[in-house]
């Protein structure tokens, strides 16, 4: 099956007001910043955005919070968008914060088909006992606070450095999983059915975000021919993809990073003297 679309425009046309989205990409690595800048321009508003970070303030998903378009975020890192924290301590964005490799398990599990999972991450803290703000009022009062979720005594084994094996009982806290109405993914190469391959760190999120999604939306760097990928090199299955938008090598190219450090020439002199 043929899943490539005529234009970034077509791919992300269906998507609707208050539609849930499951964004891939860690900071600005990866994102598929193409197909956000085409929701952008649709105006589309009231979205539930699943993603790592929410981008930074000129780009990634900080243009969709820069518009108000964004309703709500599940996140673990948010500390590179001063517009993100000027509208989740004013009140206008709710935001679950959520422990890394937990949210990345709750994406897992929502492509996998399974409902939650037990973990240990968060026990003891307000992830699991609630209380953690997701949404303030004006006044700067938590309005919205996440509830208690349900937590297990499980035995646990665990070898020992002398060989032998000790049980012992663990507190675990209940994460049910995450699918969303739509995701959108950026690829390093894909092919026509959908089948897709991750470039080195862009290879975090992407997978996980495009297995939750009902809805699959991939742009792609290089647009390759079925077959002519190695299936041993597969990331992701095309089982998992319903759309593929070839990008041009201008927009492949467009790639920014949150924090550039540089060594002026001067300094660069007086190290090597």
């Amino acid at each position: 099956m043929d899943k490539v679309v005529s234009s970034s425009a077509e791919a992300v046309a269906d998507i609707p007001d208050g539609a849930t989205l499951a964004v891939g990409g860690f900071g600005l690595c990866g994102i598929p910043s193409v197909l956000i800048a085409e929701l952008q321009s649709t105006g589309v508003r009231d979205l539930e955005c699943i993603s790592n970070n929410c981008g930074v303030d000129d780009w990634g998903l900080g243009l969709l919070l820069a518009g108000g378009q964004i309703r709500r975020m599940v996140s673990s890192y948010v500390g590179e968008n001063k517009e993100f924290a000027r509208q989740y301590l004013s009140g206008e964005l709710e935001v679950e914060l959520t422990p890394q490799g937990t949210l990345a398990e709750k994406l897992r599990a929502g492509g996998a088909g399974i409902a939650g999972f037990w973990t240990r991450t968060g026990v003891g803290t307000q992830i699991a006992d609630g209380g953690l703000p997701w949404r303030y009022d004006d006044a700067g009062n938590i309005a919205v606070a996440s509830p208690a979720k349900e937590t297990r005594t499980f035995a646990v084994a665990s070898r020992q450095a002398d060989g032998t094996t000790v049980t012992e009982d663990h507190e675990f806290v209940l994460e049910e999983a995450i699918a969303t109405d739509f995701a959108l993914v950026r690829a390093w190469k894909g092919d026509r059915h959908g089948n897709l391959v991750f470039r080195t760190t862009s290879r975090n999120f992407n997978p996980l975000c495009a297995m939750a999604g009902r809805v699959t939306i991939a742009e792609v760097e290089e647009l390759v021919e079925p077959g002519d990928l190695d299936p041993d090199a597969i990331h992701l299955p095309g089982i998992y993809v319903q759309r593929v938008v070839p990008l041009t090598p201008e927009q492949a190219a467009d790639k920014r990073i949150e924090k550039r450090t540089v060594t002026s020439t001067t300094d660069s002199t007086k190290a090597g003297a």
